[in-house]
């Protein structure tokens, strides 16, 4: 927990600028933007099967799209 007391005769802003400062330095900013950010890391199991569920999705949708059932939809371009 950062705390920051006011000293006597210090402004807001300056009490303020000083909070920031030891916040920054402490760190804290950071791990919670890593923490909420974080990724959870798949096994390589879990990472296979997605693979193939794509590959299986990817496959079908061609299929459709070559026999005509599915009509080809222009490229964005974004």
């Amino acid at each position: 927990m950062i705390e920051v007391k006011r000293k006597k005769g210090e402004s807001f802003d300056g009490m303020y600028r000083r909070f920031l400062k030891r916040v920054q330095w402490s760190g804290k900013i950071i791990e919670a933007k890593e923490r909420q950010f974080k990724q959870p890391i798949k096994s390589e199991s879990a990472k296979r099967k997605s693979a193939l569920v794509a590959l299986q999705y990817r496959r079908k949708r061609e299929y459709l799209r070559k026999i005509g059932k599915l009509e080809e939809e222009p490229r964005r371009r974004w």
